[in-house]
């Protein structure tokens, strides 16, 4: 009978019996309890985990992710196991955190929480409204349209970009590709960053990307901190020329004393996108589905270094 980790007794209550399997609690912290069997391992969400422990299970085949991002994990799994990531899991809480900080950024909601802590009621101003912005995608895999398809009833003018050009869908006509991003940014008001880190993406926007941004442009950031040059980001939004609304930095967590914090134009969020009522249910059935895929010898979801 397969053995298969999660990371506590709550997970094993969450996910509950499987027929055909014995589950077992690790948190590649301690030492792994039977390591000869455990075949199947579900490490923990949102915690810097020592994954180079994942090569003390001789018997190992699948490491199962409740992230959606598996760029840290991928150089310590071992020759010949499987890696699977949560796709799909963190679409719906993603996409609302992204329209969330797109709004709030536009209609000024820092400035209104500052003023209420200080009892001070603002004066009227014309704020920026969502509703006939011209707005880019960058990414647009599962999360890059659940994000389209939340915006498409702002009345937003909706642009989508990929790796490569591509035909369209319900949302967009069609999916350019990243090379026509020198082209697309001047003409956009909003750009929300939602790929993956990658040699490609890793510090992709930087100064030149963000010179290419109209004046009064906002970025959001809702994908990993190094796709973004921080010093370059906190340049530009400094000098006021555009705005920025980020649920994650480079460095994360971010220092007390960084700059960015204190930087105008620019809402953080502490990397909260997936954190939501929305996880656990759905964290919980794609578990049941993978682990009961293994057990049938069937092929899994989302796996990332397919052989």
């Amino acid at each position: 009978m397969p053995v298969i980790s999660l990371p506590d007794r709550e997970w094993i209550d969450l996910v509950g019996p499987v027929a055909g399997v014995e589950m077992v609690t690790w948190d590649l912290v301690g030492e792994p309890p039977r390591p000869d069997e455990i075949s199947f391992v579900v490490p923990p969400y949102m915690v810097s985990s020592p994954w180079h422990r994942l090569g003390l299970l001789p018997g190992l085949r699948v490491v199962q992710l409740l992230s959606a991002g598996y760029e840290t994990v991928l150089p310590s799994v071992p020759a010949g196991v499987r890696l699977a990531n949560a796709a799909g899991v963190h679409d719906a809480s993603t996409a609302e955190l992204a329209v969330t900080l797109t709004l709030s950024s536009l209609r000024g909601i820092p400035e209104f929480v500052e003023a209420q802590s200080r009892s001070q009621w603002l004066p009227a101003e014309t704020r920026t409204s969502l509703a006939d912005r011209k707005v880019l995608i960058l990414g647009y895999g599962g999360i890059g349209v659940a994000i389209a398809r939340r915006l498409s009833g702002f009345e937003v003018k909706l642009t989508a970009v990929a790796s490569h050009a591509r035909g369209g869908d319900e949302l967009v006509a069609s999916v350019h590709g990243v090379d026509e991003l020198p082209a697309l940014l001047p003409q956009h008001d909003v750009v929300i960053l939602i790929v993956p880190l990658t040699d490609g993406t890793n510090a992709l926007v930087d100064r030149t990307f963000l010179a290419s941004m109209p004046d009064g442009a906002l970025l959001v950031n809702v994908s990993r901190g190094k796709v973004v040059d921080t010093d370059a980001l906190v340049e530009a939004a400094a000098s006021g020329r555009i705005r920025a609304a980020l649920d994650v930095t480079d460095p994360e967590p971010l220092p007390a004393g960084h700059p960015l914090w204190h930087t105008p134009g620019v809402l953080i969020s502490p990397h909260t996108g997936g954190v939501t009522s929305a996880f656990e249910p759905r964290a919980v059935a794609l578990l049941r589905e993978q682990i009961a895929a293994f057990v049938g010898g069937r092929p899994l979801r989302n796996v990332v270094n397919p052989d």
